[in-house]
């Protein structure tokens, strides 16, 4: 057997050194998060320890435990639905050097062997005690947020998250809940407890705040389950260069084949174009994946520094979805078409709006339910609009939008920007779209001078403001409602005081005019007063038994978020908030839920969050 010590790439070695020495923490039993077509592992060999440096270090690091693997790992949550007739097979080889290769294949064999180990001096390695990305001064919750509850039970927390949302308010507060700079609880590893919240941010569209977290747990600290983690991230947010560090460290720590096809790719990227078709032809050789699967990986090889590869991509005959293709499509110019989008759950839009190298038409389609989800800020999605009304290649359909939009901030006449944005508010008939409409005009409705003159058109600007947090400027309209209007209602719940009177006569008439399923509206608006505290004793109980709502009864979630909130458990109360506001729509909410999440969050200092989520809820019903 020959080796050709010239191909050997400082480079390549410099990069994937970072992972590939270092000991991972185990964990019992890591979900599996491969995308759909990838075929389930086969069983792992007996682990072995990470070998000893032939010097030692100085100073001396933490040894760090042996790489547990489980023998067959659960099939974990999927970006796409069905995959039950994968269009592509694919399975991983018994072990990624023992495959058949030529002289310049070995070279592997021989970089590994090669490799030094990498350590980090105790001064330098980050604490595992607590992680993060906000700190409370920049937006994040307590540090203690979760007080002394164990790992086990905030782990369940997180896996009961398994459906959308309903909420986009609640959304923005799991996402900053999720992000902030945490005590680690005890009864978990640290890595893992980091590698939930960020498999939880990806579900909700938080792809960019997800890498960002995973990023602040050191190489040498990762588990498998954060290995896995890791690689769902940089695919959503279509980085496949990012994963590289991360590559020979996942390859021991896990069977999934995506990691060996990683292994070309990662050596394209640092020049090593010779070894990168090996590895690549000995992928083939083995089935660690064919079809688009495999036609991607050797697109995004070509991708690397004189990777000279041309790779047709075409997906006419592509049934499923998947984050593979997501990720490698979207980096390499290739990205997946509308049909296969629709396949995918409303976070994968999120994904989508934020990726940069996508066009801004597409970006632009996944617009209004990334901000109707909580991904997009007003100022983002404005900031899209502005540029798509600059873009050359942006459709006419979509410059007339931005135009429209441009006429609602800047047009002469406050009844001609009303105007612009009511055209807006009324492109579509769509729940979300809908909604989405008002978050984008929320500035341009704070421009608005209140007068008794556009006293009509009060309540969709209150609502347009409150959709965006801008609750003192929807406060300049309280002496221009109704007593019993929607912007009556908006602003007794959405108000950062009692800005109008809220009295018997204003709920009797808002009842009067409510024609919403089974008024489940005036439900809303006598839940989110109650919880708030906003409503005397006796209209409460009088309401509640006109309406048949019962706010003392009690369940075990009711039982937990009260609490959490008595003990003062911010973070607590954030996780239950979202779990008790899972669904598609706003008709399966409860009103009792309601009452509960926004009393519990005023009670931890979170006022303002419970204040937009139940006008919020008014405005979506």
């Amino acid at each position: 057997m020959r080796f050709r010590l010239k191909h050997i790439s400082l480079a390549t070695a410099g990069i994937a050194a970072l992972a590939l020495s270092l000991p991972v923490l185990g964990q019992s039993s890591p979900e599996s998060l491969l995308p759909p077509g990838f075929g389930d592992p086969a069983p792992a060999p007996a682990p072995t320890p990470a070998p000893a440096p032939t010097t030692a270090p100085s100073p001396t690091p933490a040894p760090g435990p042996v790489t547990s693997r489980p023998s067959s790992p659960p099939s974990g949550p999927t970006v796409s639905g069905s995959n039950s007739v994968p269009d592509v097979a694919i399975r991983p080889p018994s072990s990624v050097l023992d495959l058949d290769l030529d002289d310049d294949g070995n070279l592997s064999a021989l970089d590994d062997a090669l490799r030094p180990q990498y350590y980090l001096a105790a001064g330098t390695r980050r604490s595992m005690t607590q992680i993060g990305v906000l700190t409370e001064s920049s937006g994040g919750i307590a540090a203690d947020g979760f007080g002394e509850e164990g790992g086990q039970y905030l782990t369940n927390l997180i896996k009961n998250l398994n459906g959308p949302i309903v909420s986009r308010w609640s959304s923005i507060l799991l996402r900053r809940t999720l992000l902030s700079k945490l005590d680690s609880p005890e009864n978990v590893n640290p890595a893992d407890w980091v590698a939930e919240r960020a498999w939880r941010l990806l579900l909700i569209g938080e792809a960019d705040a997800a890498r960002a977290l995973v990023l602040k747990v050191d190489a040498g600290n990762f588990t498998p389950r954060l290995y896995t983690v890791a690689m769902q991230a940089h695919l959503a947010t279509a980085d496949p260069a990012g994963i590289c560090p991360y590559v020979e460290g996942g390859v021991r720590a896990s069977e999934a084949p995506t990691w060996t096809l990683f292994r070309p790719i990662c050596a394209s990227f640092s020049g090593e174009q010779t070894r990168a078709t090996s590895l690549l032809r000995a992928a083939r050789q083995q089935k660690v994946a064919t079809g688009i699967d495999y036609l991607l990986a050797e697109k995004t090889v070509g991708a690397g520094f004189e990777g000279r590869r041309a790779v047709s991509i075409k997906w006419d005959e592509i049934q499923y979805f998947n984050n593979w293709r997501f990720g490698l499509g979207s980096a390499t110019g290739v990205e997946p078409p509308d049909r296969l989008y629709e396949q995918a759950g409303r976070h994968v839009q999120g994904w989508r709006s934020r990726a940069p190298m996508l066009s801004r038409n597409s970006r632009m389609k996944a617009a209004d339910t990334a901000a109707a989800i909580g991904v997009l800020s007003n100022k983002a999605m404005v900031d899209l609009y502005s540029a798509t009304y600059d873009d050359p290649e942006a459709s006419d359909d979509l410059k007339a939008q931005a135009s429209t939009l441009r006429q609602a901030y800047t047009n002469g006449t406050a009844t001609g920007r009303i105007d612009a944005m009511r055209a807006l508010w009324g492109r579509s008939d769509g729940a979300l779209t809908s909604y989405s409409a008002k978050i984008l005009t929320a500035r341009a409705a704070a421009k608005i001078p209140a007068s008794a003159d556009l006293k009509d058109s009060s309540g969709d600007l209150i609502a347009s403001m409150l959709s965006a947090g801008l609750d003192r400027n929807a406060v300049r309209w309280a002496d221009q409602v109704d007593l019993g209007s929607d912007g009556w209602a908006l602003l007794a719940v959405g108000a950062p005081g009692e800005a109008v009177a809220i009295n018997y006569s204003g709920l009797d008439q808002f009842g009067d005019d409510d024609d919403s399923t089974d008024r489940l509206k005036s439900k809303f608006l006598l839940a989110a007063l109650a919880g708030l505290g906003r409503v005397d004793g006796e209209a409460l109980q009088e309401f509640s038994s006109d309406l048949e709502l019962d706010l003392d009864k009690t369940t075990k979630w009711t039982g937990a978020i009260r609490s959490a909130a008595q003990r003062g458990q911010g973070g607590t109360v954030a996780l239950l908030t979202a779990i008790g506001m899972q669904g598609r729509d706003w008709n399966a909410m409860s009103p009792l839920h309601l009452f509960y999440i926004t009393r519990s969050l005023s009670q931890v200092g979170m006022e303002a969050e419970a204040r937009m989520i139940a006008a919020e809820a008014l405005m979506r019903t």
